[in-house]
């Protein structure tokens, strides 16, 4: 027979819903963040549609354009990891797979936006 409570058992398994408010509004944030963003790179893209390397990294380098692109940068990846950090822990129930997981997933987006953010501030800076 065991004595403790529900929610003591599930605050010690590490599932209990005490961040899931910090995740909730992140995902929440990101979101609306990157629907301008988004556009504002869509609308960019079909832009230069036909054009050569020099005037992308004309583009690129133009006032405002590394800013936007980091920013979406930064949007995507956190936004992502989030996402997929909820999928891992609500589906995954071997632990020692579901921290492999988790680990990877954030190295992976930290991993791919500083390698992102690099490239933008090579394109910016004309390296």
């Amino acid at each position: 027979m065991e004595l403790r409570s529900t929610l003591s058992r599930v605050r010690g398994s590490g599932l209990s819903t005490e961040g899931g408010v910090g995740h909730w509004w992140a995902q929440r944030i990101t979101a609306i963040a990157l629907v301008p963003l988004i556009l504002w790179f869509v609308v960019s893209a079909i832009s230069m549609v036909n054009a050569d390397h020099a005037t992308f990294v004309a583009w690129a380098s133009a006032d405002g354009n590394p800013v936007l692109l980091i920013l979406l940068t930064i949007a995507v990846y956190h936004h992502g990891q989030i996402g997929m950090q909820v999928i891992i822990e609500d589906y995954i129930h071997h632990e020692a797979v579901r921290f492999v997981a988790l680990i990877g997933v954030k190295l992976g987006a930290i991993f791919l936006g500083v390698f992102t953010i690099y490239s933008v501030a090579k394109l910016a800076f004309g390296g």
